[in-house]
């Protein structure tokens, strides 16, 4: 089949088609790479501002749980705390702004809520079985995605300058 007369042939149709379809995709991947770093440290960051606003406020669903792993504390003293932490974490996440700091905070934090799976698995897991999470569990799991997007995150911070840059920046100055 070869169209009707004048009709560009089928082969150079779709040659242009692909054409037009690989540009879009070259797009598409120019933006991702310039932008999703940027919109995953900023999505953390509204993650944790919200999360940490509800501790403070005392409208988290988390403080009995909490209250529970971390025994040894006044919960009514220690939610609040991890909360203005949690908001300090967001706000540097989306500010961008001392970012080795934050990302160090981040990473003691979301390492802190696996501590229910060690303290208290009567509660993330289902009869005591790992691979039957409960709500907690499903809860406490989901943080290795969070805790993995922090350390994409934290891949696109700037190194520190050597020491000998560091030497000749300031002798320069």
């Amino acid at each position: 089949m070869t169209g009707s007369p004048g009709s560009p042939p089928p082969v150079l149709v779709a040659e242009t088609l692909w054409s037009r379809i690989r540009s879009l995709d070259l797009k598409i991947i120019g933006f991702l790479r310039r932008r999703s770093v940027m919109l995953l440290r900023v999505s953390l960051g509204i993650v944790f501002l919200w999360f940490g606003a509800l501790k403070v406020t005392g409208a988290t669903p988390v403080t009995d749980l909490v209250a529970s792993v971390v025994y040894w504390v006044d919960p009514d003293w220690f939610v609040p705390t991890l909360g203005v932490v949690e908001m300090v974490v967001g706000a540097g996440l989306i500010a961008a702004r001392a970012m080795r700091l934050v990302l160090l905070l981040f990473v003691i934090q979301m390492v802190g809520t696996f501590l229910v799976l060690m303290i208290r698995p009567d509660i993330a897991f289902q009869k005591g079985n790992p691979a039957l999470l409960t709500v907690e569990g499903e809860f406490v799991v989901k943080n290795l995605v969070l805790l993995s997007a922090g350390l994409v995150v934290g891949a696109g911070v700037r190194a520190l300058p050597g020491w000998d840059e560091e030497r000749h920046a300031s002798a320069a100055t």
